[in-house]
């Protein structure tokens, strides 16, 4: 099979395929078995009637246009691997030439849009510099993680003094409709957070400053987490019972054996800045990483991206989004509207995000390509095990999952763009940030 590549406009490429008889024979082959099981002729089983009389039966057209129904699919995904292209619609198919199949095979046009393609020099993308910010575990940091860790076994008791915000109170609540109770939101006996926003915040004002023995009395509009009666205004009617405030165990010894699996204060207290550090460090990791991607975007910010690339990168960020509000039982447009958020705000801070993300990528395609960077079978055999593992399926079913969708390119694409992110953090001039202050003091002395 030959093959020839022409732009022939800004993103658009014509490819031009000849394929010879002997490659052609197999399609039509097929072609010929395919109608050959739809013609039911008295004297032949189906599947063996033979050619000449298929052709008298359904016609020279039907038979070249099943031909065409395989061969250029298959044909045009050959020269599209073979010029490594990244096409982003359906090819337009021309110039077709298929008379003469059986003896001079077939020529056809293809005219499709494709991802652009960068080349990067090494300086682009080695010696990127980035900050890395210090590791180090502060004794603040440590007494904080220790306060959360003693407010999960904190108790409650009764105060004498007004509710404060992180006070409780235990409260008879009664929310009424013209008279009809809301048993959604009335209760005996509750515990109820003072400034948590359980209820309303009107609630949370009002119990600010409450006593034992205290009525308040108030009106509010229920928010979104009550489905149906959102919006619907409420009385409530408020008897407040008790006010209580946590009472946190003393720090000691006693206190690490309870919560913990060690004996002392300090070997918790160890333990604690230990994990600390081993989270700091991934977060650094992580900003690393961030930065060599921005740095390494910002090198094809010139590069013109086709409009139909960035819709679809938007639309795809949308439907996410909205997939993420479902879950959480709304949807997207009260989800926006909860947080204040313009629609238009939001898809244009979604285009512009997935331009971010597709500028990123082109980079990293052009490291990859520049390093030799490539996915192997049992690279993928390792991620499709753990993609398993994760959903509870056999490895063979995922697979096929995942081939069957077109995911398996996708997922060959993932793992290359991460091993090319890789190399760029790994040959990156790394300052971490307390290094960065004393040499630009030393500057500045000097």
């Amino acid at each position: 099979m030959q093959t020839s590549l022409e732009n022939v406009d800004k993103h658009r490429i014509k490819l031009t395929v000849e394929v010879p008889a002997q490659e052609t024979k197999p399609v039509l082959d097929l072609a010929y078995r395919h109608l050959g099981e739809q013609v039911s002729v008295p004297g032949f089983r189906k599947g063996k009637v033979p050619r000449r009389i298929i052709d008298s039966q359904v016609g020279r057209a039907a038979i070249l246009q099943e031909f065409l129904d395989h061969a250029l699919p298959t044909f045009y995904l050959r020269a599209v691997r073979e010029h490594s292209l990244a096409p982003i619609t359906d090819p337009e198919f021309d110039d077709l030439e298929v008379a003469d199949v059986e003896t001079a095979g077939l020529r056809f046009a293809a005219t499709v849009e494709v991802r652009p393609r960068v080349e990067l020099a090494e300086e682009d993308y080695k010696g990127i510099r980035i900050d890395r910010p210090p590791g180090e575990v502060s004794e603040r940091e440590v007494d904080e993680q220790l306060d959360r860790l003693r407010e999960r076994f904190a108790e409650l008791e009764a105060i004498g003094r007004p509710a404060r915000r992180g006070d409780y109170v235990v409260a008879d609540i009664r929310a009424s409709v013209h008279d009809e109770e809301v048993p959604e939101v009335s209760g005996q006996g509750v515990l109820y957070e003072v400034g948590s926003g359980g209820l309303v915040p009107e609630l949370d004002a009002e119990l600010e400053g409450a006593r034992p023995g205290g009525i308040h009395k108030l009106n509010a509009s229920l928010p979104e987490q009550f489905g149906e009666r959102a919006g619907q205004e409420v009385t409530f009617s408020v008897l407040v019972k008790e006010v209580k405030a946590k009472k946190l165990p003393a720090l000691d010894d006693d206190f690490a054996k309870t919560a913990s699996e060690f004996d002392t204060l300090d070997e918790l207290r160890e333990d604690v800045r230990t994990k600390l550090g081993a989270l700091k460090e991934a977060q650094a990791d992580a900003q690393l990483r961030d930065q060599a991607l921005r740095a390494l975007a910002a090198t094809v910010e010139d590069v013109e991206l086709p409009d139909r690339l960035v819709d679809a990168e938007t639309e795809s960020r949308v439907e996410s989004a909205r997939r993420r509000a479902e879950r959480q039982g709304v949807s997207l447009e009260q989800f926006l509207e909860a947080a204040e958020i313009e629609e238009l705000t939001f898809r244009s801070d979604a285009r512009a995000h997935a331009i971010r993300a597709i500028r990123a990528d082109l980079a990293l395609e052009a490291v990859a390509r520049a390093e030799g960077i490539r996915v192997s079978d049992e690279d993928l055999d390792e991620v499709v095990k753990a993609l398993a593992q994760d959903v509870g399926r056999s490895p063979k079913e995922v697979r096929r999952s995942l081939e069957t969708s077109g995911q398996m390119t996708s997922l060959a694409g993932d793992i290359i763009r991460d091993r090319a992110l890789n190399l760029v953090v790994e040959h990156a001039e790394v300052v971490t940030e307390g290094t960065k202050n004393s040499e630009e003091t030393e500057g500045k002395d000097g």
